[in-house]
């Protein structure tokens, strides 16, 4: 970054911020809200990325916090502006998703209770990313209603879930870290 860039513009002192394409909107906005969602979920991935796992799932993650990106970009613009080319995602970053959620799962017992999130730090992450990203699919839907999302973002999400979940058995699997199952009182 350049000395002439600073962090700060202090143009949302008043509780406004931009959307791509420069209109002003409220920091409480659906699509900042959206947005929000999405870089929190980014930035727990980011937590299990740091974490002893194996390299393979840190280069899954790290593909999917670039997808995160992308669709923060997309949901970021304002639909009424035009905004420079911006990435964009595809059925096959669904595919990817989908295929190591079935070559993880190949390698789990099957499951026959629910389970309870814990019993190892990187399982718990894993859990956490999991509802944070539940919460973004949510507002997106919720968006949606309002302003037309592109469905491979709510999609994007969606598979995301699932993986997160089967990623946390996964990774417990390999620390050794037995699951609780939720056992329902009579």
């Amino acid at each position: 970054m350049s000395d002439d860039f600073k962090i700060y513009t202090k143009g949302g002192d008043r509780g406004e911020t931009s959307l791509l394409g420069g209109t002003r909107v409220s920091k409480s906005h659906e699509r900042v809200e959206a947005y929000g969602n999405i870089d929190e979920l980014n930035s727990f991935i980011g937590l299990i990325r740091d974490q002893d796992i194996d390299i393979h799932y840190k280069g899954v993650l790290l593909h999917i916090q670039e997808n995160l990106f992308v669709a923060e970009a997309l949901i970021a613009r304002d639909p009424e502006k035009q905004t420079r080319n911006l990435p964009q995602l595809s059925e096959d970053d669904i595919l990817m998703l989908e295929n190591e959620i079935d070559v993880m799962n190949e390698q789990l017992p099957p499951l026959t209770n629910f389970i309870l999130p814990g019993g190892h730090t990187v399982v718990s992450f894993c859990h956490v990313a999991r509802t944070v990203c539940r919460r973004a699919e949510r507002s997106l839907i919720r968006m949606n209603q309002i302003s037309p999302v592109e469905d491979i973002i709510i999609q994007l999400l969606n598979r995301l879930s699932d993986y997160l979940f089967v990623l946390a058995r996964k990774t417990g699997k390999d620390c050794g870290a037995a699951e609780t199952p939720w056992i329902t009182k009579k």
